[in-house]
């Protein structure tokens, strides 16, 4: 099976002192001992510098440009990085309407639309609810809390 890590995971396993930082390590280290693949995008890396360079005091790792960096790299090296094509845009574009996502919401619609694009048939999240309503459309996606691996 093909899985696309969410940001919520990169951020944990960066990040040693998190609370969820070994159910993280863990459930990638289960997932290569069966030899599913697990990929990464640059969505996510984006999405990972945004939290990873933001101060502690607000939700961030407080990592410098350089950190978030070294760490965006290890992933890079770890995990196969997916490409950006102009299907993801229409395949995003008719998950939205069909289900009138708004709001932040629109970010985890393009990570469905980017499995979607990709074949991708699992996503691993700790936000296994933002995934709830958007899993089912199209081909689905099946939606996997690490805790759960």
């Amino acid at each position: 099976m093909a899985y696309l890590l969410d940001t919520n995971l990169l951020v944990r396993l960066g990040n040693t002192l998190d609370a969820r930082h070994t159910v993280a390590a863990r459930a990638v280290f289960e997932l290569h001992r069966r030899g599913e693949l697990l990929h990464i995008t640059p969505q996510v890396l984006i999405e990972f510098r945004n939290v990873a360079t933001r101060p502690t005091a607000v939700n961030g790792l407080g990592l410098s440009a350089v950190g978030a960096e070294a760490k965006a790299a290890v992933f890079q090296a770890t995990f196969p990085l997916l490409a950006e094509t102009p299907a993801i845009y229409p395949a995003w574009k008719a998950l939205v309407e069909a289900l009138s996502i708004v709001g932040k919401q629109v970010h985890d619609a393009r990570l469905v639309a980017v499995c979607h694009v990709h074949g991708m048939s699992h996503l691993l999240t700790f936000n296994v609810a933002h995934f709830a309503r958007l899993a089912g459309f199209g081909p689905g996606v099946v939606v996997v809390d690490p805790a759960s691996v």
